[in-house]
């Protein structure tokens, strides 16, 4: 089916003045048919005031009318031109125009020089070029080495200030991150505990008792008189 505007508040109204069965309301809105019967009930979408898809040219007159003979008939919705532009929109892959694609290895050395934090695939998504071109410049094996000279990419005309800008800080913020983890497994390693060296083991040193004392040594000899 196709997507309409305001789904919700199409089925108030389809609830409330048309005698279509909860599930033909609930295909043709985009709904559960559970939430088709919350919506009679009183229970779903209470302050929400009904929007007539014929009125907004979602539906047809004679839609309406089938449905509302055949419980079985599904309502096809009528393509609406304002829920083609509501609708969102992939960006593609980003274009360079050929008289900028001489320029992007001189944005690739730029961002070799000044911010290594920028990882091969960031920059190859800024810029639209592949990995082996930003390899082929670091290495200096570009076929255009020679020429080669960093420049700002914004200066070049190739991304925007605030997409530079946006890249850089959480290039930055990664980094920060990946260096913090990696500082506190260091100091963690730094700070385990080194258990103490046992002291070499030195014998104490023995003294050797002198001779017994004898009368001689103590009173003296006569000969000393």
């Amino acid at each position: 089916m196709t997507d309409i505007l305001m789904p919700k508040a199409t089925a108030v109204w389809l609830v409330d003045n048309t005698s279509l069965s909860f599930e033909q309301i609930a295909a043709f809105c985009g709904l559960h048919p559970l939430e088709v019967r919350g919506i009679a009930d009183g229970d779903v979408a209470r302050d929400i005031r009904g929007a007539d898809p014929m009125v907004n040219g979602q539906l047809t007159r004679d839609e309406l009318d089938k449905a509302q003979a055949d419980p079985n008939y599904r309502m096809k919705a009528v393509v609406s031109r304002h829920a083609e532009l509501l609708k969102p929109t992939k960006s593609g892959p980003k274009y360079t125009p050929v008289s900028r694609r001489q320029d992007r290895p001189d944005a690739i050395a730029w961002f070799v020089r000044n911010h290594p934090e920028v990882t091969d695939a960031q920059i190859a998504k800024l810029l639209g070029t592949t990995k082996s071109t930003i390899e082929s410049v670091r290495n200096r094996t570009h076929w255009n080495s020679a020429n080669i000279k960093p420049v700002d990419p914004v200066t070049l005309g190739l991304v925007g200030q605030l997409q530079l800008d946006e890249v850089v800080r959480k290039a930055a913020d990664k980094k920060a991150k990946d260096d913090l983890k990696s500082g506190a497994a260091l100091q963690s390693i730094e700070e385990a505990p080194v258990e103490a060296e046992e002291p070499d083991f030195v014998p104490e040193e023995r003294v050797r008792p002198g001779a017994e004392p004898t009368a001689e040594s103590v009173f003296g000899s006569r000969d000393d008189d």
